[in-house]
């Protein structure tokens, strides 16, 4: 254990209220000069973590705090691609599938009071599984739209903006002035579907207007500014690059930040725009969106340190998947040549170098952690307990204050669990992971106090850096990020078993 420190102060870098309140002004300030805002509504609505981890501070549920303070002029569709139906396609951090997380993020939206009017499957084709899911959501009693592909799309504008474009969709009603138009990952169909709205709104005589919440890039930070390199390498798989926006610079004489996409389509975008509204409202895509995340930076040095790490992680997450064949190399690459802007290599996490300093000392995989006092602990891959199950329990046990002491978990617990394993459900592994370890505490803590104070532990977890040697699988990497742990893996497998579990 090293960098022992008896004191620790949380740094924060991002004040939640500020942002909160001058993004609010944002959006109602756009309301004001149309009938009905189509707010298009990227990144995640519940769990940003890539904001709270490169902006310290950040609530990753405030976007729905400011949904909740705007609920009685709002309601919310629900956009999902029937290709990432069809492809079955999953949210990386959460392990879930984009039409279950949809379900799980329209139940949290309608927890909260919020209202979920309908829900648009888009660039749909007469894919089989998109059939089946809109058929499960009606069954509950939801709203469903099916959309296509836009004919005349990109270039025809005339098409585009015609019966034959916009206008052969189906028009979803809507009730109130601002519809926030969503949906559980990218390439979704958001922006087609609210200029779709917009065609048969202004066909009806209602004078609607389209505007984007954006995180990032921030359009007034620097190119270069590590909170923009760092959304570069989250979105290294999709090619996302940040430009200077021409559009925004002709107009205005300044600079601000964008991405490719959006400047490559915004010629299209303002030609059918003024198609439909017969008026140039927007100057350039920076003009389109609201984002007021700048602004609510207080502490620079703490979001650029926060924002150098997050590059690291995602070169990490890349090289791990290019191992399991779910990446390609240039999404690697991509990420190598990001933390060269940076100036900065792996071992800039902490949790790099002790890792594979103990693994090579003691020549069992490790995972280290590192704790919110800078301590690092860490856990070994032995017999009985994973690496990551056993720095779980060493970090508890330290932030319990029990130092060394291992009286916590009896063999009376823990072997059931092992025989549970083998001979009940016939796993291949006899090896106790996160999720058993954590198990046994629980069962540990109602008749041993050592044990109680050890779980009661687990939330000051959260946030803390870990890095393991090998590459963890997928239940365990899930369970650690669950508790709240930034993991990082070396991209070497620990065994040669083909099938992880």
């Amino acid at each position: 254990m090293i960098n022992k420190n008896n004191t620790f102060k949380k740094e924060i870098g991002f004040d939640n209220e500020l942002y909160l309140k001058l993004q609010s002004k944002n959006i109602l300030d756009r309301i004001k000069k149309f009938k009905k805002l189509y707010l298009e509504f990227g990144g995640k609505l519940f769990d940003d973590l890539h904001a709270a981890r490169v902006l310290p501070g950040f609530n990753p549920n405030i976007k729905t705090k400011l949904l909740v303070n705007l609920k009685d002029k709002l309601e919310i569709i629900f956009c999902i691609s029937a290709n990432d139906i069809e492809k079955n396609k999953i949210r990386a951090d959460l392990g879930l599938s984009y039409d279950n997380e949809m379900l799980r993020i329209i139940d949290n939206l309608r927890d909260l009071g919020l209202y979920v009017s309908s829900i648009v499957i888009t660039l749909f084709k007469g894919q089989p599984s998109a059939i089946k899911f809109a058929k499960k959501l009606e069954n509950h009693g939801e709203k469903v739209y099916f959309h296509q592909y836009t004919k005349g799309y990109p270039s025809e504008v005339d098409v585009i903006v015609s019966d034959e474009g916009y206008g052969a969709n189906p028009y979803i009603q809507t009730t109130r002035p601002l519809i926030v138009v969503t949906a559980p990952g990218p390439s979704s169909g958001k922006l087609a579907t609210c200029l779709s709205q917009m065609y048969h709104d202004f066909k009806n005589g209602i004078k609607a207007g389209y505007a984007k919440f954006e995180t990032f890039p921030v359009w007034n930070l620097p190119l270069k500014h590590p909170l923009n390199i760092a959304y570069e390498a989250a979105t290294a798989d999709l090619k996302d690059i940040n430009l200077i926006d021409p559009y925004h610079f002709n107009a205005y004489g300044s600079l601000a930040v964008n991405y490719n996409r959006d400047i490559e389509i915004f010629p299209v975008l303002k030609n059918i725009l003024k198609k439909i509204t017969g008026e140039d409202f927007y100057k350039s895509p920076t003009d389109m969106g609201v984002n007021m995340v700048a602004s609510a930076i207080i502490n620079e040095k703490i979001v650029i340190d926060a924002a150098k790490k997050e590059v690291v992680r995602r070169y990490f997450r890349t090289e791990c998947d290019y191992k399991r064949g779910q990446a390609n190399f240039d999404t690697v690459e991509r990420t190598r040549y990001l933390m060269a802007e940076l100036d900065i290599n792996p071992d800039f996490l902490n949790v790099v170098t002790q890792s594979k300093n103990i693994s090579k000392t003691s020549n069992y995989p490790c995972v280290a952690l590192e704790l919110p006092n800078g301590e690092i602990v860490y856990g070994k891959n032995k017999k009985i307990i994973s690496a990551s199950g056993a720095v779980i329990l060493n970090a508890l046990r330290n932030l319990a204050g029990l130092g060394d002491d291992f009286d916590i978990i009896s063999d009376d617990i823990l072997l059931p669990i092992v025989k549970l394993k083998t001979e009940y459900l016939h796993s291949k592994s006899s090896v106790l992971n996160v999720n058993d370890v954590l198990t046994a505490l629980a069962i540990s803590a109602n008749s041993n106090e050592k044990a109680k104070k050890t779980l009661n532990s687990i939330f000051k977890l959260a946030n803390c850096e870990a890095h393991a040697t090998y590459i963890l699988s997928p239940a365990e990497e899930q369970a650690l990020r669950r508790i709240g742990i930034n993991i990082t893996c070396e991209p070497v497998f620990l065994n040669n078993n083909l099938f992880e579990y």
